[in-house]
């Protein structure tokens, strides 16, 4: 851990020490007057404003310890690639694949020689158009990785097929008790099922006026990369909670397959709703599961108390490197796309994900620059275009807290 890591989680806790005793106050002044005076209110709201800042270092501290293992394959892989010039692209290869996107960008194929055309066009037949260099495509998406806060739990499977078959048990047999000399039958009951989890596509566009290209003098390319980015973001992130499997991957808390915990009340929580939602998970997959709501919600949860007077949100240790904040002892992340509180709405979600949730990735990323159905407006059009899937594949490993 950083300096100046260590030194944001001990601002934390200090933080999360003063929240918890202004909160206290808030309580007993209820508990005397029947309600809290505005300024510990007021103070409170603050307090809890320089907590949600904290949150970025806490997710990032968990995905750090996460990635790092795979980053350094990566960079192995990389570093491998580039000292066989001979079986992988080369280096001066992609500097030159890079320069020439970027002309692409901005003038199109008639800024190109017919080197660099050859460059930027390879692809299969079903794209029939031009492809971003490798690089920009890797890039894309481990941006998309990071900002979609599903992915960071859930299992990821890549496929070069427009859908995956995944085999799963559905019911099993139960043992007898016998004699030594005893007769014995059959144990039936042992079935399986073949769940199918296909690809969708999702896209994002952009119009950029001509005059725009050729006048612009910052990077366009990571603009755009950006841009993208945020789209296939938002659109995963919705559909890989609350998906209605249309055209789209099929959510979490779509559907019945996953079971519900009921709040005690429709337009707030409690302590005892979260502990019911914990222990109503099965001791295997609660060992490693990871609570999963809004802002708002975690807001509301940060001033609750178990009956010892314990809050049930505790800070992570900051004398061990990657230790996360949690909840009655589990990890959490934030997912802006699962509902408020309020009533029959799903608030908190609670599971093995890497279990009970498989994302699907048709990895492939076709950029198509159009200059001709927008040419009378003076517009060129770009258009990235990707396909993924998701399913609920073992719903008994995840729990939902709904409201009545």
């Amino acid at each position: 851990m950083t300096e100046e890591v260590k030194n944001a989680v001990d601002a934390m806790s200090s933080a999360f020490e003063e929240f918890k005793k202004v909160n206290d106050e808030r309580l007993a002044e209820i508990e005397a007057k029947g309600e809290a005076d505005p300024i510990v209110e007021e103070k409170l709201a603050k307090l809890e404003g320089e907590l949600d800042k904290f949150e970025t270092i806490n997710q990032s501290l968990t995905t750090q310890q996460k990635n790092a293992e795979g980053m350094e394959e990566k960079l192995a892989e990389i570093e491998t690639m580039l000292k066989r010039p001979a079986n992988a692209m080369e280096a001066k290869d992609i500097d030159v694949n890079l320069k020439a996107w970027d002309t692409f960008m901005r003038k199109g194929e008639d800024g190109l020689d017919e080197i660099e055309k050859k460059a930027l066009t390879v692809g299969t037949a079903a794209t029939a158009g031009n492809l971003a260099p490798a690089e920009y495509v890797e890039e894309l998406i481990k941006v998309i990785t990071e900002i979609s806060p599903v992915r960071s739990v859930a299992r990821i499977r890549q496929t070069s097929n427009k859908e995956i078959e995944v085999p799963s048990k559905t019911a099993t047999f139960a043992a007898a008790w016998t004699a030594e000399t005893g007769s014995r039958s059959e144990t039936t009951g042992y079935t399986t099922s073949l769940n199918t989890i296909p690809t969708h596509e999702h896209y994002a566009l952009v119009d950029i006026s001509s005059q725009l290209l050729e006048d612009s003098v910052f990077d366009l390319e990571a603009e755009m990369n950006t841009e993208f980015a945020e789209q296939f973001a938002k659109a995963e992130g919705a559909a890989f909670i609350s998906g209605d499997g249309s055209n789209k991957p099929t959510g979490i808390v779509n559907g019945s397959t996953v079971s519900s915990t009921t709040a005690a009340n429709a337009a707030s929580i409690v302590a005892d709703d979260l502990f019911d939602l914990v222990h109503g998970l099965k001791s295997e997959y609660a060992r490693s599961a990871t609570f999963m709501m809004n802002r708002a919600t975690l807001g509301a949860i940060r001033k609750l108390k178990d009956t010892a007077g314990q809050y049930l949100f505790q800070t992570g240790f900051s004398g061990q490197s990657g230790m996360p904040n949690t909840i009655l002892g589990h990890p959490y992340v934030e997912a802006p796309d699962v509902a408020d509180i309020a009533t029959s709405a799903k608030s908190v979600i609670f599971g093995d994900y890497r279990r009970g949730y498989m994302i699907v990735d048709r990895v492939a990323l076709a950029v198509l620059r159009d200059p001709f159905s927008q040419a009378s407006s003076g517009n060129v059009r770009y258009i990235a275009r990707r396909r993924v899937g998701g399913e609920v594949v073992l719903a008994e490993a995840m729990r939902v807290l709904e409201h009545p």
